[in-house]
């Protein structure tokens, strides 16, 4: 029996969209292409395409990684501030715990659609999950 050897296929894949600015753009719940089109609509919902550039937006699969992001940010800035500030000042228990409640409340809201924005435009720009 012969076996035939069959000769090595190159798929030349295409290069990776500029990642700086498709960050931005996704900071700001801005489509990955054009930066016009929101790519979130109802807080944390991504567009199937872009309404401005007409780019397909329904291939992300950010699952939990925003949430995840979040939380490790969130923890890491606010819980040397907590420190510092009972070290410092010595507030009433009460006090600390609203202060720092509303304070990492308000911080986790401000980042989760941001961080799911950037993700998107990351995969976007790495052409992957099917961002052909």
């Amino acid at each position: 029996m012969t076996e035939q050897i069959q000769p090595h296929v190159h798929v030349t894949a295409e290069p990776d969209r500029p990642l700086k600015p498709a960050l931005l753009r996704g900071w700001r719940r801005r489509c990955p292409n054009c930066g016009e089109g929101a790519v979130l609509h109802s807080y944390l919902k991504v567009h199937d395409t872009c309404a401005h550039c007409g780019e397909d937006l329904h291939h992300h699969r950010a699952d939990d990684g925003p949430a995840y992001l979040t939380i490790l940010l969130v923890g890491h800035l606010m819980a040397p501030l907590l420190l510092l500030v009972f070290e410092i000042y010595r507030p009433a228990p009460m006090v600390l715990f609203s202060i720092f409640a509303v304070g990492c409340l308000s911080l986790s809201l401000y980042l989760l659609p941001r961080l799911k924005g950037a993700i998107v435009a990351f995969q976007w720009a790495r052409r992957m999950h099917g961002f052909g």
